[in-house]
């Protein structure tokens, strides 16, 4: 714990969705693996000489007790909390503060005022009644002693002699009690034991400690004391964070575990979701089939880090805002929910932007500016478009509008004819018809789009190393290259926590009692 010049600093950015990872990204996997290969495929899932976490399972359906669902809940809730901490460098905890005029405002007001009524009271009848007071001056005591280092002796010897609780009961039964004496001693110790923050805080205590009255006097300290209490968790998480960070891996994966193994299908969500991924990757692997179709009883496998890459990129593709996540996923849920949504407005961003490109060409093919303009304007027209109650329709409409009046704006600067209204119609037309299902300019961004994903997931070092960019992307690429970076982040640290998981599912998908079932899908589309 701090002291003195061990004091805390402050933490007062609220914690923000930094979502970059400095874990490196998964070697680059073959697309397919050959026959030669299938054997050696099979023992990566069956071999024995792994380690305790590294085959984890799930265990037969039972019922399941309520100590066991508390615990799978308290583990759930340090996993979550530990992650956080983890991937969140900002990650701070901020004292509770109920909106004005809530029910737990008005509730949590009245309860601390009739409190502090109740202490005043005591301090004013005569002879004053200090069993409260006292009660409170013990509590200070404790809380003062929670800040300290192990080896501050010193102090913690004279915070005991000078809060004596029983020597100041003892003043109590002889209305001899300094209380002023007692909160300007209280008021120095915290000065010495706060984070540079609160000094001010602190310091304001000292001017007004001889013009408060005494019954008001201990509610400004327990103020102060509850803000120096979050600096003093804040500043534990920022010193313990290089620690976790080491046994992350490790540490997320046997929480996970324990869950597993106390909660009947606790990864069918997961199991769904790698499935549904094979199926789409098996689907597209014809020549895979084909060239494996003189062996007989062998089947061409996809390579594991191909299904699982596959398996990520559907979470931010298409409109499944409502689809369930993974049960290994739920801690960055939110996070991926975030980059979902950032994405879909970046890739009607870039169809917008394609449709207009395409339709005027050259007058405005070198104007950087005028494509900022364009892109700022159609990013914020559109902002909330994952929302239910976001008209999508009408949006698109006044970005059609905006767009024709930026254009003949610009063209007109530049002594080129105003457009034509019928190309203006067109226009606003062609950004209008966006949203319609298989439009083609939509398709062709989201499927590039993907591509640009898949090759930022394969490509080592990725953090480093950034994927070309297709032309048709170029005017969102530094959106897409910060999007792309903080996805492959997620994904790798994802990827080291549950990969065990993951290739036990696969295992029971591919080598099971019934192989024939994944292979339907794909064998239906010849």
């Amino acid at each position: 714990m701090p002291l003195n010049d061990e004091r805390p600093s402050s933490t007062s950015v609220a914690g923000s969705e930094d979502q970059s990872s400095d874990t490196e990204s998964s070697d680059r996997c073959d697309s397919v693996t050959s026959s030669s290969d299938l054997e050696c495929f099979r023992q990566s899932f069956t071999s024995r000489d792994s380690s305790k976490h590294s085959s984890p399972s799930s265990s037969p359906p039972k019922s399941v007790t309520l100590d066991e669902v508390m615990a799978s809940v308290r583990d759930l809730s340090n996993l979550s909390l530990a992650h956080e901490i983890i991937v969140n460098p900002n990650f701070h905890f901020e004292q509770p503060n109920p909106p004005q005029n809530s029910f737990e405002k008005r509730v949590k007001d009245i309860l601390h005022k009739a409190f502090w009524d109740c202490l005043e009271s005591d301090l004013n009848d005569v002879p004053p009644e200090y069993e409260n007071a006292i009660k409170l001056l013990e509590e200070i005591r404790e809380i003062l002693l929670s800040f300290l280092n192990p080896g501050a002796n010193r102090m913690r010897t004279q915070i005991m002699e000078v809060l004596d609780i029983d020597l100041i009961r003892q003043q109590a039964e002889n209305d001899a009690v300094d209380i002023q004496g007692l909160a300007g001693y209280i008021i120095t110790v915290m000065g010495k034991l706060c984070a540079p923050v609160r000094d001010d805080e602190v310091k304001k205590l000292k001017e007004n400690s001889g013009n408060i009255c005494a019954s008001l006097f201990p509610r400004e300290i327990f103020r102060v004391l509850d803000l120096m209490k979050m600096d003093m968790v804040n500043f534990t998480i920022q010193s313990f964070r290089p620690e976790l960070q080491k046994q992350s891996v490790e540490y997320e994966r046997a929480k996970f575990q324990s869950i597993v193994e106390r909660i009947p299908n606790a990864l069918d969500h997961t199991t769904d979701w790698i499935k549904a991924s094979l199926e789409e990757v098996m689907v597209s692997m014809p020549s895979a089939r084909q060239s494996c179709s003189s062996e007989k009883g062998v089947r061409a496998l996809p390579s594991p880090m191909l299904v699982l890459n596959t398996a990520y990129i559907r979470l931010l593709s298409g409109n499944n805002h409502k689809s369930v996540f993974p049960e290994t996923l739920m801690t960055d849920e939110a996070r991926f929910r975030e980059l979902q949504h950032h994405l879909q407005l970046l890739q009607m961003v870039a169809s917008v932007l394609l449709i207009v490109y395409s339709a005027i060409g050259e007058p405005i093919s070198d104007l950087p500016v005028l494509a900022e303009r364009l892109k700022k304007m159609t990013s914020i027209l559109l902002e909330g478009m994952h929302n239910s109650d976001f008209d999508l329709p009408e949006a698109l409409h006044n970005v059609g509008t905006q767009i024709c009046c930026e254009l003949n704006k610009s063209l007109t600067e530049r002594n080129y004819p105003a457009l034509p209204p019928n190309v203006q119609i067109t226009l606003k037309g062609q950004i209008s018809s966006i949203i319609q299902e298989n439009n083609p300019i939509r398709t062709l961004v989201e499927g590039r789009v993907q591509q640009y994903l898949r090759s930022f997931l394969t490509l080592p070092n990725s953090h480093h190393t950034l994927p070309s960019m297709l032309g048709s992307l170029s005017l969102i690429q530094p959106e897409l290259c910060a999007l792309g970076a903080s996805f492959v982040g997620l994904v790798n640290f994802n990827k080291q926590v549950y990969s065990p998981f993951y290739m036990g599912i696969l295992k029971g998908l591919l080598f099971s009692d019934k192989p024939q079932e994944v292979a339907t899908a794909s064998n239906g589309s010849e």
